[in-house]
């Protein structure tokens, strides 16, 4: 058996199997206020989108969805808090795909993220752009690596550890020879702080956080990094057609629940998530950040987790990435 039905089946196993619970249960629920983890500091990706899902939640079940962010070890310290999480429905975590893919090679883990979290619902993908502060005398890929060899050890680029953009970058480091520093951040806030105040000179990030800086002048977009260019920035290419990269890599969001909380209960979140995602009202504020809404059953969302978690480990693995 491969990477992926194993994967596939140990989800599969945790949401219909230990997931049980009576239609009374989902009658019932929620009858008090729902937290939901962010395992990033506030002003960032996840941060956006699950201010958004918190919203359309607590609209249609009538019910306060509070965020909380707790940053830290590239979300490692959020999720294995959540993980010991009551799974009552009452504590729900937003995750992207370094939850299941980077995570468990890069921290240690008393835990292992497929078995403990149940998924919920995908919320969206948000499309990830190589950028560099303008003053520096770069226009494209090939400017930029070219930079980077004719200065090594000057070049620097900003992002939290273990998640998409940081294994993006260091794959591409690897790809290209660039010799181009690492700079650890807690999160994508103060990363993009710190490049439009040139502390640090580029960084890989989301369309969310980045479209807006880049269309105003205040950042250069070099490249995409998934398969097709933005119609926002028609003359910006991919990192496939730039040819330093063999395949696209874009960021998911999801929500997720601890194992064992009861089928009828994610049954009621899903919903509740897929009918905000087709709401006017969300598709226009995702729609304004550049972000793609993703509907998905508990059941797809495993799927997509199990498929893309072999992925992004063959990064970690080929790069050497490791958590300082």
């Amino acid at each position: 058996m491969t990477a992926r039905p194993r994967v596939l089946s140990a989800i599969v196993a945790i949401w219909t199997g230990l997931g049980i619970a009576s239609a009374a249960c989902a009658d019932s629920y929620p009858e008090r206020a729902i937290k939901l983890v962010v395992p990033f500091p506030a002003g960032g990706a996840s941060d956006t989108i699950a201010r958004l899902v918190a919203h359309q939640v607590s609209s249609a079940l009538r019910q306060t969805v509070i965020v909380e962010n707790r940053g830290g070890a590239g979300g490692s310290i959020a999720e294995r808090a959540f993980a010991a999480a009551n799974p009552d429905g009452y504590t729900l975590m937003m995750a992207a795909v370094s939850t299941f893919g980077t995570a468990p090679l890069l921290y240690k883990l008393d835990f292992d993220p497929v078995r403990a979290f149940a998924p919920v619902a995908t919320v969206a993908v948000d499309k990830g752009v190589m950028v560099v502060n303008p003053s520096l005398p770069i226009k494209t890929v090939q400017d930029l690596v070219r930079y980077a060899k004719a200065n090594p050890g000057k070049m620097n680029y900003g992002s939290a550890i273990g998640i998409g953009p940081h294994l993006v970058m260091e794959l591409f480091k690897l790809r290209t020879g660039a010799d181009i520093a690492h700079v650890p951040y807690r999160g994508g806030a103060a990363v993009i702080s710190d490049l439009l105040g040139g502390q640090i000179q580029m960084t890989i990030n989301n369309k969310s956080v980045l479209l807006a800086h880049i269309q105003a002048g205040r950042l250069r977009a070099l490249a995409v990094t998934g398969a097709d260019r933005w119609p926002e920035l028609p003359d910006v290419p991919t990192l496939v057609e730039s040819g330093d990269m063999d395949s696209p890599y874009d960021t998911w969001f999801g929500v997720v629940a601890p194992a064992r909380t009861p089928a009828s209960v994610i049954e009621k979140l899903n919903v509740a998530i897929n009918d905000g995602l087709r709401s006017s009202a969300m598709l226009a504020s995702l729609a304004s950040m550049g972000i793609d809404p993703k509907v998905t059953t508990p059941a797809e969302f495993a799927a997509l987790i199990a498929e893309e978690v072999p992925k992004w480990g063959r990064i970690v693995k080929l790069t050497g990435i490791k958590a300082e």
